[in-house]
């Protein structure tokens, strides 16, 4: 479902603050993999995530989503390949719009638009359907603003709108990360049930040692624009945070550092 090719990515080449972002990189993803990413900070996480949804063009190598060489189309041509839900819970929905008329924006992205209603009473009926199945009582608050919702709630709903339609790939990046360790729990507890019922091809981007662990099938470590650990399957259930950080130390040949990474476990 995802297949990055030898990507390479070097910001403020021949200057004094040149930094190698990616370094050869290399991902193969199969269909229905929930991947989680870890690493330290400028490890390289969210600079694949942007090369992924095609906020900036590689140096060199090849993406391919579904098969389709995304490389050098731009983000708006990707639309209908894949969704992203931000760290920052005021992206990714219109605040001064309702919940019911955010989804119907979702519900149509990477088609074409013509001159109709957007929501629909069997559409309302739809989304009260959908919301009802998060337990956080907006399916009676679909003509609310998404402005007026918590941190928390508008990142349940972002996370609906993301999977509405059932993208190649659904890319989560640090999304719990501005919310109360609490608030954080559920939304990941939704993240966990809107994917595996699903079967969505994910990847997870996540500060925290423990959750990267707990969720998913695999887990993949970087260092340095590339990919240090992968592990998989029985491997990864029965992993802990301190075989973790010795997988990282023997695939990147250096301790892992990073303060707020640390104080997840």
């Amino acid at each position: 479902m995802l297949e990055i090719k030898n990507l390479y990515k070097t910001f403020n080449p021949n200057t004094v603050n040149e930094k190698r972002a990616l370094s050869d990189l290399n991902l193969h993803l199969a269909p229905g993999d929930f991947v989680t990413v870890i690493g330290g900070n400028g490890a390289g996480k969210s600079t694949m995530l942007n090369a992924i949804s095609g906020v900036w063009k590689p140096d060199y190598g090849t993406i391919r989503i579904n098969g389709v060489d995304v490389t050098n189309l731009p983000a708006f041509k990707r639309a209908s390949l894949l969704c992203r839900v931000f760290q920052d819970p005021m992206k990714g929905t219109a605040p001064d719009m309702e919940i019911a008329e955010n989804l119907a924006i979702a519900a149509r992205r990477g088609t074409r638009r013509s001159l109709k209603w957007g929501c629909t009473r069997a559409n309302r009926e739809e989304y009260r359907a959908l919301l009802a199945q998060l337990d956080l009582g907006l399916e009676d608050r679909l003509s609310t603003k998404v402005g007026l919702l918590s941190g928390g709630q508008r990142q349940a709903v972002t996370l609906v709108m993301a999977t509405l339609k059932n993208p190649k790939l659904l890319l989560l990046d640090e999304h719990t990360a501005a919310l109360d360790p609490k608030t954080a729990a559920k939304v990941l507890q939704i993240t966990n049930k809107l994917v595996t019922e699903n079967a969505l091809t994910t990847m997870m981007v996540t500060h925290n040692m423990h959750d990267a662990i707990a969720y998913g099938n695999r887990l993949i470590m970087m260092s340095e624009g590339r990919i240090v650990v992968d592990v998989s399957g029985e491997e990864k259930k029965s992993l802990t945070i301190d075989q973790l950080l010795k997988l990282f130390e023997a695939g990147s040949g250096s301790a892992f550092v990073d303060d707020k990474e640390m104080l997840s476990r």
